[in-house]
């Protein structure tokens, strides 16, 4: 009954003192999930050089938004389990300054034209980082559809 006492409480205290990891190893950690849930869902996606991944899905019209823009969006927002955190429903669409977004969607929606649609697969650096944001665990890789519907 000690010796699993003992192992319990070390098993704790090895697990508790566990290092984060630096940010360069978080990312490579992402980057590794990222592709693994694009070759699980026979998905092929592009990349840029910050590590966000995207699928343009409808190519839409016109140009691109700027970063100064306010943009008109509807959205579903998820998990690599599936779990859903966020989303527009029906008809409704949400309006943001651009600049005021998670750096996933600064650099993702800018890739999309009016009408455009695509789904983005953001490394935890561009979303919310180290920290727990309501149900989205800290260090989450995120996944948004996302339409441009309009910008300003």
């Amino acid at each position: 009954m000690h010796k699993l006492l003992l192992l319990s409480l070390g098993l704790f205290f090895i697990v508790s003192c566990k290092k984060d990891l630096s940010p360069e190893e978080q990312l490579q950690k992402d980057v590794g999930l990222i592709r693994q849930y694009l070759a699980d869902n026979n998905l092929k996606a592009d990349s840029t050089g910050s590590g966000l991944y995207y699928i343009i899905t409808k190519e839409g019209t016109g140009d691109n938004p700027p970063a100064s823009s306010t943009v008109t969006v509807k959205y579903k927002g998820y998990l690599l389990d599936g779990t859903v955190f966020d989303e527009t429903r029906g008809s409704s669409t949400a309006t943001f300054p651009l600049f005021n977004l998670i750096e996933g969607w600064q650099e993702g929606i800018p890739l999309l034209k009016k009408d455009g649609k695509g789904t983005f697969l953001i490394p935890s650096y561009l979303g919310y980082g180290s920290s727990p944001v309501g149900s989205i665990p800290a260090n989450s890789v995120l996944i948004f559809e996302i339409e441009l519907v309009k910008f300003q």
